[in-house]
C-alpha cells in the first residue's frame, strides 16, 4: 500500500504542476493544449520537432487523425492515470490489479511502458517525467531476477522478488518486451537519458535466449518453473502467442529459426470457421485478437496463411469483433442487458461461483468468449473486450462504449475508467430486471485489460504506437522472417 500512496501523491503533484509539465513537454503538448482550448480536442495535430529542441525529435508522420467523442477522450486519460498513479515510482512495477492489494504483473508493466509515451503525446505528462519513469523501470529490469532473460510472471510490488508459485512466462515477458521496444523507438532524442533508455532496452531484449525456451523445437514453450522445469505445452495455433514468435524471430542475439512460424500456424485450420455470419480465424476471448495488435500494425501485411485466405490479421480481428456483437444481439442464453450496444467477452474477473437464486453457474476469473469451436459465456461483460477493438470496428465499438456508460454510469465507471467487468444477471434470483441496475460489478481494475483500452484508443486516434513500432528494426525483422509482406513493409523496402 505504500507504493500505491506514493503513486497517488505523484498524481496530485503532476496535476498541481500541469502547466509546467506541458511547457517542459515541448511543442506537442502545447499544440494539443491550444487545440483543446479551441474545442477541437478530437483533432490530432501532427507532431513536429520544436526548433532547436534536440531532446524531442519528430515522430513518423501521422497517417490519419480522427475526431473522438469527448467521453472517449476522457476515458483515455483516466485509463492512462491507472498506470501513472498505481505504479511503484521506485521500481516502475505496475500492479496486476487495483485497488485490491496485488503483486505486479510484468505484462502490466509492458502496458505501462506503452502508456507513458502516450501520456507525453496527449499532454498528460511531460516528456521529462515520462523518461524518468521509463528509466526507473528499465533500470529495475536490467538487474531483475530472470532465467535466460525471461522474467517471472508475477513479482512482489516492492522487492521485485518472485511471487509464490509464479512461473517464468514467455508470453508475459514478450508483452513486457513490446513495451520496452516501444520506449526504445519513441525516446529517440540525442539526449543522455534517452540514450540510456535505448541502451537499457537493447540490453534487456538481447539478453533473452529464445532458443532456451524451445524444449520441443521449433515451438516455444509457455512457461518454466525451477520446481518442474518447462511446461508440457507450447505456443501453437492462433492466440496472443503471436507476439512471442515475432519477437523471437526478430532477436539480434538469440533468434529462433524461421520454421517456428510455420509450426505456429500449422494448427490454424482447426480454428478457422464461421460463426454468426463471420468467417475468420477464431480465438474465443477478444484479448487474443487485440494484444499483438497493440504494437503491430497488421493492416495490409500478410503471412502465407493470410495470403491464402485473402485477408490480414486486422480484418480477422474486425470479424471476431462483429461476431461477438451479433452473438450478444441473439443472446441465446438469455442474459440480462445483452444487446447491440452492450457486449464483449474476454479474459476478465467474474462473480462466481453460483447464484443460488437462479441455480446458474458463474465463473470467477476466466477467459470468456466466442469462436468457431465453441462458446464460454456466463453473462459477464468486460468493457475492455469491446473498447480495445476500437480500431477494428469503430462503427460498433463507439456506440457500445457510450451506451455502457450512459446506462450504468458510476456503477461501472470511476477514477481509472471502466472497472474490469460486470454482470447484470447475477444475484437477481429471477427477479424482474431493471435496465439501470446490475447484479454484480467488479471493484477492481486489471492492468492487462486497462493497457489495451488505452493503447487502442490512441492507435485509433493517431496510430501512435503503430507508427512508432513500424520504425523498430527488430519488429520489422521478426515480421519479415515470419513471411509477412506487403503494406507498410513493402513501403519500407
Amino acid at each position: 500500500m505504500v507504493c500505491q500512496k506514493i503513486g497517488l501523491w505523484k498524481r496530485q503533484e503532476a496535476r498541481s504542476t500541469a502547466r509546467t509539465q506541458l511547457r517542459l513537454g515541448g511543442i506537442h503538448g502545447r499544440l494539443r493544449a491550444i487545440v483543446c482550448a479551441l474545442g477541437l480536442c478530437g483533432v490530432l495535430v501532427a507532431p513536429q520537432a520544436a526548433v532547436g529542441a534536440q531532446e524531442e525529435p519528430a515522430l513518423p508522420a501521422v497517417t490519419q487523425a480522427r475526431a473522438l467523442d469527448p467521453f472517449v477522450a476522457e476515458l483515455e486519460e483516466r485509463t492512462f492515470n491507472f498506470f501513472w498513479d498505481t505504479a511503484n515510482p521506485r521500481n516502475g512495477l505496475v500492479p496486476d490489479r487495483y485497488p485490491t492489494p496485488s503483486v505486479s504483473s510484468i505484462a502490466a508493466v509492458g502496458f505501462g511502458l506503452t502508456a507513458y509515451p502516450i501520456g507525453v503525446e496527449r499532454g498528460y505528462i511531460s516528456r521529462i517525467a515520462a523518461r524518468k519513469r521509463v528509466l526507473t523501470t528499465l533500470r529495475f529490469f536490467e538487474s531483475a531476477q530472470n532465467q535466460h532473460g525471461f522474467f517471472y510472471h508475477f513479482v512482489d510490488m516492492n522487492s521485485g522478488a518472485r511471487a509464490p508459485g509464479s512461473e517464468v512466462s514467455t508470453v508475459d515477458t514478450s508483452l513486457l518486451l513490446a513495451g520496452v521496444l516501444f520506449c526504445q523507438s519513441f525516446f529517440n532524442a540525442d539526449e543522455p537519458q534517452e540514450a540510456e533508455i535505448r541502451r537499457l532496452a537493447e540490453t534487456i531484449y538481447r539478453r533473452v535466449d529464445w532458443a532456451w525456451a524451445q524444449p520441443r523445437p521449433p515451438a516455444v514453450a509457455l512457461s518454466w518453473t525451477p520446481e518442474e522445469g518447462f511446461s508440457g505445452s507450447d505456443w501453437l495455433g492462433y492466440n496472443e502467442g503471436m507476439l512471442v514468435y515475432l519477437l523471437a524471430l526478430g532477436s539480434p542475439s538469440h533468434p529462433i529459426e524461421e520454421d517456428a512460424w510455420t509450426r505456429w500456424t500449422a494448427g490454424y485450420d482447426k480454428h478457422w470457421g464461421a460463426v454468426y455470419d463471420q468467417t475468420y480465424l477464431g480465438f474465443a476471448p477478444l484479448f487474443g485478437h487485440q494484444y499483438s495488435h497493440v504494437w503491430v500494425d497488421f493492416r495490409g501485411i500478410r503471412d502465407a496463411y493470410m495470403r491464402e485466405h485473402d485477408l490480414d490479421y486486422f480484418e480477422n480481428s474486425r470479424r471476431a469483433t462483429y461476431a461477438q456483437r451479433r452473438y450478444a444481439i441473439a443472446n441465446p442464453m438469455h442474459w440480462q442487458a445483452y444487446g447491440k450496444n452492450v457486449w464483449g467477452m474476454s479474459a476478465s474477473d467474474g462473480p462466481g461461483p453460483i447464484d443460488s437464486g437462479e441455480r446458474r453457474g458463474y465463473l470467477k476469473y476466466a477467459a470468456r468468449g466466442l469462436a468457431p469451436g465453441g462458446i464460454v459465456d456466463d453473462g459477464t461483460i468486460a468493457p475492455t473486450a469491446a473498447i480495445s477493438s476500437l480500431p477494428f470496428a469503430p462503427e460498433i465499438v463507439l456506440p457500445a462504449t457510450l451506451e455502457m456508460y450512459r446506462r450504468f454510469g458510476a456503477s461501472i465507471y470511476s477514477d481509472y475508467g471502466f472497472r474490469d467487468a460486470f454482470n447484470a444477471t447475477y444475484g437477481r434470483g429471477g427477479a424482474e430486471w431493471q435496465p439501470s441496475r446490475l447484479g454484480w460489478v467488479d471493484q477492481d481494475y486489471v492492468g492487462i485489460d486497462q493497457g489495451p483500452i488505452l493503447a487502442m484508443i490512441e492507435n485509433f486516434r493517431s496510430d501512435l504506437v503503430w507508427r512508432v513500432m513500424r520504425t523498430n528494426p527488430y519488429l520489422q525483422r521478426g515480421l519479415e522472417r515470419a513471411g509477412f509482406t506487403g503494406g507498410w513493409l513493402a513501403r519500407l523496402d
